[in-house]
């Protein structure tokens, strides 16, 4: 694995199984959404016919059982009924001639009944009551509907049956009411298709009432279907089939009418394209294989030509490797290696040339170096020789500027932070020396504590702010000019505030904003000096404080004009990033 032939291998078997993979993922989906769509669209025109097949055996049942109702004899003696008179059994009798002559069109119909507006059975011949032969619920419904045909369900004596009532009004009574007429209806009549039962292919069409029972005729006559109706999936599990389910309402009689079609006869293509896809799959995963193997090998084969070439050269044999590579990118790093190898060759003979040249300019370096405590000795015996004549003032002043000096200039072997005590010291000496220069004109005070006098700071932090607030405060007002300098406790546990405040004369809101866009980075504002003083104490502030998560906010200036300016920036008591880093390594190194 770690060969790039074999890295340029696999990786190209595993772009080609994935893109193979993938492409075949999509077209499966995209070929099965069609397929099954275009079984929907069947399924539905298939639901629609059906429901149009069962409008048109509701209404045959509903035209029925109108004629019956409308007919004279019917009419005759449901009126008489109404009146109070008395039905014969010879007028009852014949009542079987009319029922007979509309059944003969229908033998579907297995019986009518009439009964009376009271309940009474009047055809067929015998004893009943209306409500005892269906719920009372049907009875009313039949009333609100006003002669049009309501639909009860499965016959309570008959569960091969199936139960419809209207209400007979009488003609010459204003259409009022004057009995019910109930039609029983065989189930079968209702079969608008197949059985479900033994149904391998092909939709099977089943009706069902609101209470989820089998309508008409079916695997069993007991099943229940409200599973399905109360199914929210197009996809259901029925009788341990899998369906593909459609419902259609039927508004006349407030059935159901489910079409299902077996899911192995909607995608009974899919096989044949899985097939076709994994053998085009495979077959194009061996032609890839073949073809990342010749190809890794042209590729791989003249690299390592090359490395061999490069191994001689760690021997000190620097020889040119011959081109073998067939390709225009691998001849031309060959080439280069080439033209590498020849100029290694050249400087190698010119730094042998050059080494005895370059040894003298070394050594005459060396002794044109100036020793940085030969400075020091110098300042020394200056104050030895104005203490002998008595110029006691200038005297401390070259010990003053002695001391700067060995403090600004860094020992290679010593570390770059001090405390705040060693600065202010630092402070004091440059505040001394300036009070030579200024004279009454200056005047200074430095506030501190003797703990924070122990916090460690980066050397040179605060001075340069002092030297800022001499040259733009005090050096710029007329009138007598101070200093004060702060060091206490922030508001923040465990950090220090450091402040330096002048009297100057300030600065509005447009200079303070154009000092602080130079302290980013911006365009110096400052018309003495060099202007680099305060831009390195921010960036000091930000290398050696932040870091692992700590976020510094570096100088903030307070200026009002005519009034001075305050300098301010808060440090953490520990030191900062930097600082435990060098602390760290200088432990190590002890």
């Amino acid at each position: 694995m770690n060969t790039l032939r074999n890295q340029i291998f696999i990786g190209f078997l595993l772009v080609m199984l994935i893109i193979i993979g993938v492409a075949g993922v999509i077209v499966y989906e995209k070929v099965s959404y069609l397929l099954k769509n275009n079984a929907e669209r069947h399924i539905h025109q298939t639901a629609i016919q059906a429901s149009g097949r069962l409008d048109a055996l509701i209404g045959q049942i509903d035209s029925l059982t109108a004629q019956v109702a409308n007919h004279a004899t019917v009419q005759q003696l449901l009126l008489k009924q109404i009146d109070g008179k008395s039905v014969t059994f010879n007028q009852r009798q014949s009542l079987l001639q009319v029922v007979s002559s509309y059944q003969a069109y229908m033998p579907s119909v297995g019986s009518l009944e009439l009964y009376t507006s009271d309940y009474q059975l009047l055809f067929p011949i015998r004893e009943g009551s209306l409500s005892t032969r269906i719920d009372s619920r049907y009875i009313e419904e039949a009333n609100k509907q006003k002669g049009r045909l309501v639909w009860i369900g499965i016959d309570p004596n008959d569960d091969q049956s199936l139960l419809a009532i209207r209400q007979v009004s009488l003609m010459n009574r204003w259409f009022s009411r004057g009995g019910y007429l109930i039609a029983r209806i065989q189930r079968s009549y209702f079969q608008l298709d197949d059985p479900l039962a033994g149904a391998t292919i092909g939709e099977s069409i089943l009706l069902a009432n609101n209470e989820g029972q089998l309508l008409g005729s079916g695997p069993s006559p007991n099943v229940d279907l409200t599973p399905l109706l109360d199914s929210v999936d197009q996809t259901v599990n029925f009788m341990g089939k899998e369906y593909v389910t459609v419902k259609q309402l039927s508004e006349k009689t407030n059935w159901t009418l489910l079409v299902l079609t077996p899911v192995s006869y909607v995608t009974e293509g899919l096989s044949v394209l899985r097939t076709v896809l994994l053998a085009s799959g495979g077959i194009g995963a061996v032609l890839f294989l073949i073809m990342s193997f010749v190809l890794s090998t042209m590729i791989t084969r003249p690299i390592i030509n090359l490395i061999r070439a490069m191994r001689k050269s760690r021997l000190g044999v620097l020889t040119p490797n011959p081109a073998t590579a067939s390709t225009m990118e691998l001849r031309e790093l060959n080439n280069t290696y080439n033209g590498m190898v020849s100029n290694m060759n050249d400087l190698i003979r010119v730094v042998y040339e050059k080494e005895v040249l370059q040894s003298r300019t070394e050594l005459k370096a060396l002794q044109a170096q100036i020793n940085p405590h030969f400075l020091f000795n110098t300042l020394e015996a200056f104050n030895w020789s104005l203490e002998e004549k008595g110029e006691e003032e200038l005297a401390g002043l070259m010990v003053a500027m002695s001391r700067m000096f060995r403090y600004i200039i860094v020992n290679p072997n010593k570390e770059e932070w001090v405390t705040i005590g060693e600065e202010m010291d630092q402070v004091k000496r440059y505040l001394q020396i300036m009070e030579m220069r200024l004279g009454s004109r200056l005047s200074w005070n430095i506030e501190m504590t003797p703990q924070e006098a122990l916090v460690p700071v980066p050397k040179l932090l605060i001075q340069p702010i002092v030297e800022n607030a001499i040259l733009h405060g005090v050096e710029s007002s007329i009138g007598e000019g101070y200093i004060t300098i702060r060091v206490s406790p922030s508001a923040r546990k465990g950090w220090t505030r450091v402040s330096v405040q002048d009297n100057g004369p300030g600065m509005d809101a447009n200079k303070l904003s154009a000092l602080y866009d130079t302290l980013e980075g911006g365009p110096s504002i400052s018309t003495k000096g060099t202007g680099v003083g305060l831009i390195n104490v921010q960036k000091r502030l930000k290398l050696y404080y932040e870091g692992d998560g700590l976020k510094l906010e570096g100088l903030h200036i307070d200026s009002t004009p005519f009034e001075g300016t305050v300098f301010t920036f808060e440090i953490p008591n520990t030191g900062g990033y930097s600082y435990e880093i060098e602390h760290e390594n200088h432990s190590n190194r002890g």
